[in-house]
């Protein structure tokens, strides 16, 4: 395509230095990004209401890395339930956890992200509130337990909000989003492997042919990129724009994102030649070609599929009644699934207190401090002049309204802020 032309790529090699690299985003339209994202958090519940489509839009874009985390906690519905179970996490991080689950957790800890600066001390800061994530999560839903892919999920929510925040985004993953998926037997997942198979066929038939003659059955190469929602496959700027799409408009994209991969690496004749058997296939699959995984390239991709929330849910009915038909009832009756932020919030509609923002940096302006004061000035000198006293002091603004910074904060924001900007790489919470 042309931007990746402009890029001075060629579409048809491999691009590796923007595969692992944030799109250069110019800090003056990061800034206007932020300004908008503010302003929707400020308004969730008109925006969900009134104006999804342009939500949408603006996380098909990639919400600015500086509200990244607050913006999943509203779109995932997280912050609501947060607001609405007060003490609850304090409450199960408190408690031992089932000896079980502790062992097992413990033993994963040093596995997820370990280059990350979070995660690469053991027993640092990282690891401990992984740790508490999980245990709460276990405390929270006996009954389902830990699956070993909980933790990068809970990691990747980690690196962008408090421990607090993170569990509540891990339930709303779990019981929303991907429901069924961390159960025992893992009927959900395989389930939802039989709809990508169907869907296949109609998005690459000659890739959907390919994998039924070797009959490579899609629980063995789709389980880790569902599971995980693809935090351990894609490079990490990938990754992001994968899940702020992801957490708005549902598990679609997730399918998505599986079907362009398939239809890339197993799409062509060309391509086929090189994995002539089932062994050879599986290998492909375990390392998907950097070119198909670059931000700007699979976004795109992923926006032209035609794949809906009705056509899941229709390939999902099916995919019951056949499993019905040929290996009985299922025995995990999971909750239904919430196809994005919007049906979510429809479904348990918050109040504005629980959509209310708590900001936890108080910032004082100095233009707003010397204007006061300036204001106060002029004021003093007009009283005396009338004989009068001043009895009263003018309040100064201990919090500016952050969506209209002024041109002071703005200006020193931007100082020396270009490498932070551009790189999602070092995304981390405020």
């Amino acid at each position: 395509s042309s931007s990746v032309k402009q890029r001075g790529c060629d579409p048809g090699s491999v691009c590796l230095p923007d595969s692992h690299r944030a799109e250069n985003i110019p800090p003056e339209v990061l800034r206007q990004r932020e300004a908008k994202w503010l302003d929707m958090l400020n308004n969730w519940d008109k925006w969900m209401a009134k104006r999804h489509k342009k939500m949408k839009l603006r996380c098909q874009k990639g919400i600015p890395p500086s509200l990244r985390g607050r913006a999943w906690l509203y779109l995932s519905g997280g912050k609501v339930k947060r607001e609405q179970h007060k003490g609850k996490f304090e409450e199960l991080d408190s408690q031992a956890g089932d000896p079980k689950w502790v062992d097992v957790i413990e033993r994963d800890l040093h596995r997820q992200f370990p280059f990350h600066e979070m995660f690469v001390a053991r027993g640092g800061h990282g690891q401990q509130d992984l740790y508490r994530v999980l245990k709460a999560y276990t405390l929270h839903r006996p009954e389902e337990g830990y699956c070993q892919a909980q933790a990068p999920i809970a990691a990747v929510l980690l690196m962008h909000m408090p421990a607090e925040d993170a569990f509540w985004g891990l339930v709303q993953i779990c019981e929303k989003y991907l429901p069924g998926y961390y159960s025992a037997g893992l009927e959900a997942i395989q389930l939802d492997g039989e709809i990508l198979f169907t869907l296949l066929k109609r998005v690459s038939p000659l890739a959907h042919r390919h994998l039924k003659k070797h009959k490579l059955d899609p629980i063995l190469y789709m389980t880790e990129w569902f599971m995980c929602a693809f935090s351990r496959t894609l490079p990490w700027v990938s990754v992001l724009r994968v899940w702020d799409m992801f957490l708005c408009e549902g598990v679609k994209i997730i399918f998505r994102v599986g079907l362009v991969l398939l239809k890339c690496m197993l799409g062509s004749q060309d391509k086929l030649k090189t994995c002539q058997g089932q062994y050879e296939t599986m290998e492909l699959l375990k390392t998907i070609d950097t070119r198909y995984m670059q931000e700007g390239f699979l976004v795109r991709e992923i926006l032209e599929l035609p794949v809906s929330e009705r056509d899941i849910e229709k390939e999902h009915l099916a995919s019951v009644r056949r499993w019905k038909e040929t290996r009985g009832e299922l025995h995990c009756k999971s909750l239904p699934r919430m196809h994005g932020a919007k049906a979510i919030m429809a479904a348990e509609p918050p109040s504005r207190q629980d959509l209310r923002q708590n900001p936890t940096i108080i910032v004082e302006s100095p233009l707003a401090t010397k204007s006061n004061g300036e204001d106060k000035e002029r004021k003093n000198t007009k009283e005396q002049k009338n004989g009068k006293k001043n009895s009263s002091p003018t309040p100064v603004a201990a919090y500016l309204e952050p969506s209209e910074p002024s041109p002071l904060l703005k200006d020193a924001a931007l100082l020396g802020s270009n490498q932070s900007l551009s790189s999602a790489e070092y995304d981390t919470y405020l």
